[in-house]
């Protein structure tokens, strides 16, 4: 949205644009609780405008399975991710608290952060009763908190409306480019590969590319983090060391700072506004929607633009030679096949209950399919890496997976 108000205003077709958005979500859930009915009120005589599409982020086929929510979604690409990099679970849960403990350090200095609490990688992988596992590999550390009660709103301006009103230009924070996209492969199942994200690529890329800058001339960052394979892809994309020196976030991240639903970019958005006025500096804000399925980016400095701001996607694309078409699920698979992604859902006592595996049929085909709730498999299942698993997938009511 904050896109398309500066396109707008770059157009000539708007001089002065706010951009709010809240999150009442907690006060809503409490009221639900306790069966009050609150009084809140719709206004307003004008027709509201849907940006983006209401499409549902995950298929019946996906739900019937257990994938119908990110904390079940979001695990599939991070088990992907380790195993295309060839580490041990041991190694790779070292690696997500190491990647998420600096962005607890960043929402300690953010006053409106919803959780203030410095942690260590060790505090946000160890499993304990507080910290319980929701699914495999995340503990609830690692999750997105969507329970929060925040709002946020910029106020854009053309470069003639801030001189009319007398706005300093030491104060402007400038918009220089931007871009956006879809996944061709809408279904998270269906994705061709669960270790990359070609639309995340193109999207982050153009940004910088319309902004007439590259990744090493950016001083600031906000990737999107809802959970470790979000800021993970993002960091994989762009070819960055996950240990960069300038970090991910500058509000603590959806799990600390706060995620609440589709307005945590304005958040960040705010606080990237607040750190590059009055500086020589470029910072990077992206978006993500459902499961890596939308994204958006946007470059903003605290000097104006050498060029003038571009947005759109770049052509060639970035992503031209990685694979992006969706490779359908066969709803009645049965027969032999290897698994290239999975996850394990845990009950609210930590008890794992629902083993997810995504796999390849021999000749090819994919299978989306659950394993038998016996404890001792699930506890298996999580025990030793299972991408590239041999086993039988059995057609029921659900798919059922027998491993080797």
């Amino acid at each position: 949205m904050l896109n398309h108000l500066a396109v707008e205003i770059a157009a000539g077709r708007s001089r002065i644009a706010l951009l709010a958005g809240c999150n009442n979500l907690k006060v809503l859930m409490g009221a639900i609780k306790q069966g009050v009915r609150l009084s809140w009120q719709r206004g307003g005589d004008g027709e509201a405008r849907l940006f983006g599409g209401d499409e549902p982020g995950s298929s019946a086929l996906e739900g019937a399975h257990g994938l119908s929510a990110p904390p079940d979604i979001y695990p599939l690409f991070e088990n992907a991710l380790r195993a295309r990099d060839g580490i041990d679970l041991e190694t790779h849960r070292q690696r997500m608290g190491e990647l998420f403990a600096p962005m607890t350090d960043v929402a300690v200095d953010n006053p409106y952060a919803w959780f203030r609490t410095r942690r260590s990688a060790s505090d946000l992988t160890t499993v304990t009763a507080s910290n319980r596992m929701i699914a495999f590999p995340y503990s609830k550390y690692l999750n997105a908190i969507l329970n929060t009660e925040q709002a946020a709103g910029l106020v854009v301006y053309s470069a003639s409306a801030a001189r009319a009103l007398g706005i300093d230009e030491s104060e402007w924070v400038c918009w220089w480019g931007v871009a956006q996209s879809e996944k061709v492969g809408w279904w998270a199942s269906e994705r061709p590969d669960f270790a990359a994200c070609p639309s995340m690529l193109d999207t982050h890329v153009s940004a910088l590319v319309n902004a007439g800058i590259g990744i090493d001339d950016v001083e600031l960052m906000d990737f999107y983090s809802c959970f470790p394979s979000a800021a993970e892809m993002a960091v994989k994309m762009l070819g960055l060391s996950a240990r960069d020196a300038r970090g991910f976030i500058v509000t603590g991240g959806l799990p600390y700072a706060g995620g609440p639903a589709s307005a945590y970019t304005l958040h960040s958005g705010c606080e990237m506004v607040a750190r590059l006025r009055g500086r020589d500096a470029r910072g990077l804000v992206t978006g993500n929607g459902w499961y890596l399925t939308k994204h958006s980016a946007s470059v903003l400095s605290g000097t104006p633009p050498t060029t003038g701001a571009a947005s759109g996607l770049i052509d060639p694309l970035p992503s031209m030679a990685m694979p992006k078409d969706a490779c359908p699920v066969e709803p009645n698979a049965e027969g032999s096949g290897q698994v290239l992604t999975y996850t394990v859902k845990y009950d609210r006592d930590g008890k794992p209950e629902r083993g997810i595996v995504i796999g390849e049929m021999g000749d090819g085909r994919r299978f989306l399919a659950n394993t038998s709730s016996d404890i001792g498999l699930l506890e298996d299942f999580v025990a030793v890496e299972q991408v590239g698993r041999q086993g039988r997938v059995a057609a029921g009511k659900t798919c059922e997976f027998l491993p080797a």
